[in-house]
């Protein structure tokens, strides 16, 4: 209160309540976001409930449940599992593959000697990626290691990859790749070091999550669990250790360890898995549908109740659910009904249905405003989720191409933080074992940088009418907009340069056919 608020009080105790109260109304009710995001007025937000913390508090801490939920979603809920294998299959679809793009004019190499080096490097890379041999785990190559990769960073929020050496006979290469499960990558014993103190011999500032931070918040450490935590009560795994994998080598500064991870926040270490702002509608869609299962199946089932004077004594007859397939088998006065069924009743007893109304016709209606959400939420067209494309070509092409646009975005981050590292690793000991000749590869980042630069063509987009799309592809060409090169990676994947000489090869092919079967065809061209 100010001094006129107080002689006004103490006179009029009544008047300078009132006045006080006004006051502190107009302080509430200010300009901007207070009028709205921020009202506390208003009757439609005085219910929102909210309460903010630091990005370790509203979403790290709540990892662990965040991840099971998700993959319980994906295992459970269809729309779940479309969404994240359609994600998938757009971006990295059956893997993606390296196209070297070395800066010849850099390094000094001409156009044909820089085509011959790219052209080695190729199979030089197919002599490790193509094998299981690059795999730690020895399961898949490199392309299934990346659907692996991309899978579990969609479901759990993040993936990680470690990058051992392991010398093997007959291959030529010693870098292998060990995919690791969002899990395994957490805090010593299952509790976060906000501050500097001793872990297992290490001086540590900082671990949330298992992510290991210094004085400046900078990564500098991952702690891996031997075992999956949620597997550290059963008999194969009686006891867990952690490991200490520093990010980067404190002398070669090579990547020990890849974080596939997309940040919301500034100060956050772990990743979120991409189904959590839609965790609890999936749930709820999951639930209604399955109702909706549950009750259409009911209604089908044409069942019989006799009533009759006498105790019913003898099983019922007609269709009922085998013995070895009752899910209720303590509770003998339960009866499991199967289609077409008989049942007897005792004197008395009656019984009384309920009307389903099935099939329910607001179910479509309302499932499809909750994909649409879902999809939205996602950046997946519900089109595309649901693979049914019912509208025009317009609606169903603009869909695709803002689509299109998103899972260049999420490939790039992937390459970034997955392939293009993996493939730097690759090179290096090519390089270093002497199997891929680059002078100054070792002396200078630059000219590294140089004989690694590459582009990864992820799959081509989907094509609703391939004559347009065509024509548009030539006419951008023709103009200067883009390039054959650019063209050919985005509509079918392939490598432009690749294709015209192999076009070259089949017509060569071709007019050595022609000159073999129609001779006569040559001697009048001569003639």
């Amino acid at each position: 209160m100010n001094m006129l608020d107080k002689v006004i009080a103490a006179v009029a105790p009544v008047h300078g309540m009132k006045r006080a109260a006004a006051r502190k109304a107009l302080k509430v009710v200010n300009s901007g976001y207070g009028n709205y995001g921020a009202n506390l007025t208003k009757k439609t937000m005085r219910g929102w409930r909210y309460h903010g913390g630091s990005a370790k508090e509203d979403i790290e801490d709540n990892l662990d449940v965040l991840r099971q939920r998700s993959r319980d979603a994906y295992m459970g809920i269809p729309v779940a599992a479309s969404a994240l294998k359609t994600l998938r299959t757009n971006v990295v679809a059956g893997g993606l593959m390296p196209a070297p793009q070395i800066d010849g004019e850099f390094l000094g190499l001409g156009e044909e000697e820089t085509e011959q080096l790219q052209n080695q490097i190729v199979r030089e890379w197919a002599l490790w990626a193509d094998t299981p041999e690059c795999d730690m785990d020895g399961l898949g190559n490199f392309y299934k290691l990346q659907k692996l990769a991309y899978l579990g960073f969609l479901m759990n929020g993040d993936a990680f990859a470690l990058l051992p050496m392991a010398e093997t006979s007959g291959q030529p290469y010693s870098l292998r790749v060990r995919v690791i499960e969002a899990d395994r990558v957490c805090s010593p014993d299952g509790y976060d070091r906000l501050f500097p103190c001793t872990v297992r011999g290490h001086e540590v500032e900082r671990i949330v999550q298992g992510v290991e931070t210094d004085e400046d918040g900078a990564v500098c450490a991952y702690w891996v669990c031997s075992g999956h935590p949620l597997a550290a009560m059963s008999d194969r795994n009686p006891g867990l250790e952690w490991t200490r994998v520093e990010a980067r080598g404190r002398e070669t500064g090579r990547q020990n360890i890849l974080h596939v991870i997309d940040r919301e926040r500034a100060g956050q270490v772990r990743g979120v898995p991409i189904l959590a702002p839609v965790l609890e509608a999936l749930k709820q869609l999951g639930r209604y549908t399955e109702a909706e299962i549950n009750a259409a199946v009911i209604s089908a089932m044409f069942t019989v109740f006799v009533e009759s004077a006498y105790a019913a004594e003898e099983r019922p007859f007609g269709e009922m659910i085998p013995p070895d397939q009752l899910i209720d088998t303590q509770d003998q006065s339960s009866i499991e009904l199967g289609n077409g069924a008989v049942v007897s009743l005792n004197t008395g007893e009656k019984v009384a249905f309920a009307d389903p109304k099935h099939p329910n016709s607001g179910y479509d209606e309302f499932t499809s405003a909750m994909l649409r959400q879902i999809g939205a939420a996602l950046e997946i067209p519900p089109e595309e989720m649901m693979k049914q494309f019912s509208a025009s070509y317009s609606a169903a092409r603009g869909a695709l191409n803002e689509f299109w646009r998103s899972c260049g975005v999420m490939r790039d981050d992937f390459v970034d933080s997955f392939c293009q590292p993996i493939y730097e690793e690759f090179l290096t000991e090519a390089v270093a074992r002497g199997r891929i000749r680059a002078p100054g590869f070792f002396n200078d980042p630059a000219i590294k940088k140089a004989y690694c630069e590459c582009t990864w063509p992820g799959p081509s987009q989907t094509s609703l009418n391939p004559v347009q799309e065509v024509t548009a592809a030539i006419k951008r060409v023709e103009q200067g907009f883009s390039t054959a090169q650019e063209e050919t990676a985005k509509m079918t994947g392939g490598n432009y340069n690749r294709n015209i000489s192999q076009r070259a090869a089949e017509a060569r092919r071709k007019r050595e056919v022609d000159e073999i079967t129609n001779p006569d065809t040559k001697e009048g061209a001569g003639g």
